[in-house]
């Protein structure tokens, strides 16, 4: 062998083996492919519904019939959809009369509620049809700030499909809604009122969120947040197995914050806070008994109630001091299982 073959051949394997080192080096790929906008929207779209809800209360003088709207996201191909608790419920914390469904297609559907979390504003619901796109869930927990997110929903309730862009903002901000703190996804996304319940979808069509809040006030923009896909699988797991998550607690009564003079005279009391709406005789409460104490802490809405007893167990008792015909009075109740 010539003296140049020779040389040729000895670069040859050094270049061989630097190789060899920089490919150990280097992560092993996943070997997915991001997907343009126009990708994403034509694979995920089909996943995402409209939906408009209605429901009857009962006002002062007659019965008020209060609409809703939000979105939702297919999860299996037999009918079940995740959405948000507050999109599914009224103003008196009770499911709402009515629940109609839309798909991408135009076609309804009449819906059923099969379970509700109320601590991480989840739903799931269920309509008669098979053979549905459904979404896929991607790993929430293998998020990266700046990475793509798009959003699809029903904003303003009245335009469904509507797709946004964005990125991901931050991770793991914790958001206080209603009381509730939620570990939610921030996104630069666009959604509005009618977004809640929709997709918040990554750059490979896989599910990363459900849109659930908005912050509200003048001028403020590019701030959203969404539920992240590892515990929306969770809870959407639960619900469908045993209609709840196990292990939550619950008073075993329905309140209603009244919050404003309008709603006060909507359901016919003369001062604001937080009442009894129904109850089951054992509690010791009645509709319209007013909550004002829970084991000798002052409250004055289910945010603050749910506080105090989200420390104790199923079986536990607590102590409630409430109004009635301006007396006041203190029962004891056991804690039960939450159904939603």
């Amino acid at each position: 062998m010539k003296k140049n073959q020779i040389t040729m051949l000895a670069f040859a394997i050094i270049a061989l083996v630097i190789l060899l080192g920089f490919v150990q080096q280097t992560p092993a790929s996943d070997n997915r492919v991001p997907l343009t906008i126009p990708q994403i929207v034509q694979a995920v779209a089909g996943t995402v519904v409209e939906i408009d809800t209605q429901n009857l209360i009962e006002g002062r003088t007659r019965p008020i019939m209060q609409p809703g709207a939000g979105s939702g996201v297919i999860i299996s191909s037999n009918g079940y959809i995740v959405t948000n608790n507050h999109v599914i419920v009224g103003s008196d914390n009770n499911v709402v009369d009515s629940i109609t469904v839309q798909l991408r297609d135009g076609t309804s559907f009449e819906a059923e509620v099969v379970g509700r979390d109320e601590r991480t504003d989840l739903a799931v619901i269920r309509i008669n049809a098979t053979n549905l796109s459904v979404a896929r869930f991607g790993d929430s927990d293998e998020l990266i700030v700046g990475e793509l997110a798009i959003a699809i929903g029903n904003p303003l309730g009245n335009l469904g499909g509507t797709v946004t862009d964005g990125i991901i903002s931050a991770l793991n901000r914790d958001i206080n809604i209603d009381g509730e703190v939620m570990n939610l996804l921030q996104t630069s996304a666009a959604v509005n009122p009618g977004n809640s319940g929709g997709g918040l979808f990554n750059s490979y069509g896989e599910l990363i969120g459900i849109v659930n809040a908005k912050p509200m006030g003048h001028g403020i923009e590019g701030i959203g947040f969404a539920i992240p896909s590892n515990q929306v699988e969770f809870i959407s797991s639960q619900l469908i197995e045993h209609g709840f998550v196990v292990g939550r607690v619950a008073l075993g009564i329905t309140t209603v914050d009244i919050s404003d003079a309008f709603t006060a005279i909507l359901f016919g009391v003369s001062q604001q806070g937080l009442y009894v709406y129904y109850s089951h005789p054992e509690s010791g409460l009645l509709a319209g008994d007013r909550i004002i104490g829970v084991n000798g802490i002052a409250v004055r809405n289910r945010a603050q109630v749910r506080t105090i007893y989200l420390n104790y167990n199923v079986g536990d008792e607590i102590e409630i001091t409430f109004i009635r015909s301006g007396e006041t009075y203190r029962t004891n109740t056991i804690l039960i299982q939450a159904t939603h």
